[in-house]
């Protein structure tokens, strides 16, 4: 009986390499990934030049849409202000999540469109992916966050204003208390706030020029800090300089 290997020789043969993608399909290849790339990933990337960025966050649950309504018309204040100087991001939360982060533009006729196109959404409040999102984009400076509740855990929220008061980026928050269940969170926002070295203000839906100036204000410290904001005299670089701890 013959015995059979257990194994046999076949003749080895250098692979064929791959013919390198021509020019076309590598440019189409980039195309698609960038296509394709998370808004959160181009947020990671730093600013052109340094330039200050800030953050507008609102809170455009279902109750809200009367505030939303009168901060849609002035969000333009903020890059109007100092033209081409800031750059800003619109961040809303509606619906129990944040369904906008825009990216960041010194455009205020763009700034402007992006407001126009969102609605107000029930839910539970949002603002703590708000500060999150916000820490992950290099070059913020400030966040303005326009809302009446809070609805997230406090400790998280004070473990994110902590890491926003160490890298020097302030929360300034526009508190409105229209409703009577606002009122009971007034300290915890004035506690986030000066935990990174912001303040809390009043905010009146029906009162949109005030509003604009308080968004002009908030720009000009963004941009200069408290040396450019006492360059200023209008009514709401005034109240910032009242509200903000001395640095």
């Amino acid at each position: 009986m013959t015995e059979k290997p257990n194994f046999v020789l076949v003749p080895y043969r250098e692979p064929t390499p791959p013919r390198p993608p021509g020019l076309l399909t590598r440019l189409r290849t980039l195309l698609a990934r960038l296509g394709n790339r998370p808004l959160a990933q181009r947020d990671t990337e730093a600013p052109p030049s340094g330039r200050p960025r800030l953050v507008f966050g609102f809170d455009a649950t279902a109750s809200r849409e009367p505030a939303w309504a009168t901060a849609r018309q002035v969000t333009d204040a903020l890059v109007r202000t100092l033209p081409n100087e800031l750059d800003v991001a619109l961040a809303v939360h509606g619906g129990s999540h944040l369904h906008t982060f825009t990216e960041f533009t010194a455009d205020p006729n763009r700034l402007r469109d992006r407001a126009a196109g969102i609605a107000c959404r029930a839910g539970m409040t949002r603002l703590l992916p708000i500060l999150r999102r916000s820490l992950a984009s290099p070059g913020v400076r400030v966040v303005i966050y326009i809302g009446d509740v809070f609805e997230e855990s406090p400790t998280r929220g004070r473990t994110l204003a902590d890491e926003m008061g160490r890298r020097g980026m302030r929360l300034i928050v526009l508190h409105d208390t229209a409703d009577w269940m606002a009122r009971r969170d007034a300290e915890l926002f004035l506690d986030l706030a000066r935990r990174t070295g912001g303040c809390v203000l009043p905010f009146d839906a029906n009162a949109p020029d005030r509003l604009r100036e308080i968004l002009g204000a908030a720009a000009a410290y963004a941009v200069g800090g408290t040396t450019l904001l006492r360059q200023r005299h209008d009514a709401g670089a005034l109240l910032l300089l009242q509200r903000l701890p001395d640095e």
